[in-house]
């Protein structure tokens, strides 16, 4: 295995990880800091007025782009199946 397929397969599974956990994560901070100015203009304190919409926002995204998170998670093992295939040869 060549220094060059190794940096492929690091730079692949990096790549790859961000782009799947990049809608929960923007939709994640986008809900936090709105439930955090709204706390901070009512001045409502409350630990499960922030819990609870995340939560929900973040099942929401997970059942809209679930298909294609599991798509590229799928790409991804087929590319390094492939690249395992390859070594040998």
């Amino acid at each position: 295995m060549s220094e060059n397929m190794v940096v492929g397969v690091i730079k692949d599974a990096i790549q790859t990880g961000l782009l799947i956990s990049a809608p929960i994560l923007i939709v994640s901070v986008l809900v936090g800091l709105i439930i955090s100015i709204f706390q901070a203009t009512t001045q409502i304190q409350e630990q499960t007025l922030t819990f609870v919409p995340k939560l929900i926002a973040i099942a929401v995204v997970g059942l809209f782009t679930g298909a294609w998170m599991l798509n590229m998670m799928v790409g991804f093992t087929q590319r390094i199946f492939t690249y395992i295939a390859h070594i040998t040869q």
